[in-house]
């Protein structure tokens, strides 16, 4: 007797052997994979996605609570493992995994903890998608870049870190709140390290190609009697406040990260702020990685925009590099 399959469908196709075209993994199911993983499906963009941790209960409740809700989406295969077997033939694999950052505690303390993570997942990552694009956004997202750089041995436009993505989004929100305008209206990049030392470009920051700067000269200054410069006070200060108030950030960055995913999967050419080796720009010296902005593509970070920085704001850029390789070397890799 044939089974109700047998009788309800014929077969064409024979030795059917499918093989995804945007396959995205996520690694780490904590709140901020997760938030990467819910931003990924609703914007359609992959047509399997797989998930890793090593946590084996949580990563399979999470994944058929997502499966759960595939007559919602527009992805058919959602599949989760600790074997990173089930990675293979990922064109960008987004990296969550990691000790998460204590209340209080600065990002570049996570480091080392960090490091020994990513002894282990990025040699997995490498023998299963050899071709794949490495979004790094694990804290301190940085050095942990540079790390998966130096783990990989991929090419430096293949291993990204998600960077001030995030940062000049909360600056971008919070501008638009003073001026009561959209956030994509207003127009400001932070660039440098993710955390403490972002730089703030106030030269560049406009609306409509109105430089605020012209306007008010004193703009970012302790002499501005606005008080610009507590905008880019609060963007640093934001995610331990979220932190202090409900435990971790996830949402935000959750869409920051589906953002990139967007503009390398669809092959936008979007110009954004992402971390990458920047030695040799902007009297930079050492191997090390900070956000600048960039061009992203399907071949991953394909140009870097020269930006014309004020004296001050290269000063400081050189800082936040300073202090970063300070660590960087110290590092057991």
């Amino acid at each position: 007797m044939a089974t109700v399959k047998e009788q309800l469908i014929e077969h064409v196709m024979k030795d059917e052997v499918s093989v995804p075209r945007s396959k995205v993994t996520v690694v780490g199911v904590g709140a901020v994979g997760m938030a990467c993983a819910i931003s990924i499906l609703t914007k359609e963009l992959t047509d399997e996605l797989a998930l890793v941790d090593v946590i084996e209960d949580k990563l399979k409740g999470e994944m058929m609570d997502l499966q759960h809700g595939g007559l919602f989406l527009r992805t058919p295969k959602i599949v989760a493992d600790k074997d990173y077997s089930c990675t293979a033939n990922s064109k960008l694999v987004v990296v969550t995994a990691g000790a998460r950052q204590q209340e209080g505690e600065s990002r570049l303390n996570l480091v080392q903890r960090n490091v020994n993570i990513f002894k282990f997942i990025i040699p997995n990552i490498v023998k299963y998608s050899p071709n794949c694009i490495i979004l790094v956004v694990s804290n301190p997202v940085d050095i942990l870049t540079y790390v998966a750089w130096k783990l990989s041995g991929f090419p430096r436009n293949r291993v990204i870190g998600s960077g001030c993505n995030l940062d000049s989004a909360r600056f971008r929100y919070l501008m638009g709140e003073k001026l009561n305008l959209h956030p994509s209206s207003c127009h400001g990049w932070v660039i440098g390290e993710h955390g403490d030392s972002s730089v703030p470009v106030w030269s560049g920051v406009n609306v409509a190609g109105v430089s605020l700067k012209n306007l008010n000269p004193d703009m970012g200054t302790d002499k501005d009697k606005e008080n610009w410069k507590e905008v880019h006070k609060q963007v640093v200060e934001s995610a331990y406040e979220v932190i202090k108030l409900k435990g971790y950030t996830s949402w935000a960055i959750g869409m920051s990260v589906a953002d990139l995913v967007e503009t390398i999967l669809k092959n936008l050419r979007k110009v954004h702020p992402v971390s990458t080796m920047v030695q040799g720009m902007h009297g930079v010296k050492d191997e090390v990685f900070l956000s600048v902005p960039c061009v992203l593509s399907s071949s991953g970070l394909s140009d870097v925009v020269k930006m014309t920085l004020k004296s001050d704001e290269e000063e400081q850029l050189r800082k936040s590099a300073d202090t970063l390789w300070g660590i960087q070397k110290e590092l057991k890799l």
